[in-house]
């Protein structure tokens, strides 16, 4: 699931066929029926945030701020001069682990991504999320029965959203956060991104995000070019 979603990334940004719309539709088959979630919600979501990385209130994955953490130090004073508590954002290293990577996932994206397609009638991307769980369903219910499926499905989830979220994150969020200043793009995508160490193994487990500052500037690149 993991490699599947670093896979969808690659379809999504158009960096494998030279036809775009090859690239949509293996988008759609990738995301949708191998791992169950919409490709108009990872579209929506996505170049909003390749538009304004790290900008508040324009990259909906800072949007958690702040009510769960207070991210960016401008932010976070902010929040202090107002006297604004949603949180103990003093103590947001330790239960940044237990709300964060382990919930994302199997908490808050499992049941809005059936939410986004309903209210936007995306049907087509609704029936290629189905067929996902009807395979799965079809795959593993006479090996595990209801409450077997229901768990593996569940495990599979935290696991990989804890993956996910790491990886995301990692580029991301020990860089400049803040409101939109109006920087240049080029600026904008810089103060936003960080890399992190080459290797296969790094390479492979981040499917190659850990170039992230490549990726954000050449973001229709074929991943395995990053590194020249």
């Amino acid at each position: 699931q993991a490699q599947a979603g670093w896979l969808q990334h690659d379809f999504g940004h158009l960096s494998v066929f030279s036809k775009s719309k090859w690239n949509h539709w293996v988008h759609k088959f990738v995301i949708g029926h191998l791992k169950g979630a919409p490709a108009s919600w990872w579209n929506h979501l996505h170049f909003q945030h390749h538009a304004k990385p790290n900008c508040f209130r324009k990259d909906p994955d800072v949007n958690m701020h702040p009510l769960f953490f207070a991210l960016g130090k401008t932010l976070s004073v902010e929040l202090g001069v107002q006297k604004k508590k949603f949180m103990p954002y003093n103590h947001q290293h330790k239960y940044f682990f237990i709300i964060g990577p382990p919930a994302l996932v199997p908490l808050y994206f499992q049941w809005y991504i059936f939410y986004f397609v309903v209210q936007r009638k995306q049907w087509v991307d609704l029936a290629w999320m189905m067929s996902f769980y009807i395979r799965f369903f079809l795959t593993y219910l006479p090996l595990l029965g209801v409450k077997g499926i229901l768990g593996l499905h569940l495990l599979v989830r935290f696991i990989e959203s804890n993956w996910f979220v790491w990886i995301t994150q990692m580029n991301h969020i020990p860089m400049h956060i803040d409101y939109d200043k109006n920087v240049d793009w080029f600026s904008t995508q810089l103060q936003a991104t960080c890399n992190v160490h080459q290797s296969l193994f790094n390479d492979w487990f981040s499917g190659h995000l850990n170039f992230q500052i490549e990726h954000h500037l050449f973001p229709t690149m074929p991943r395995h070019n990053y590194w020249k």
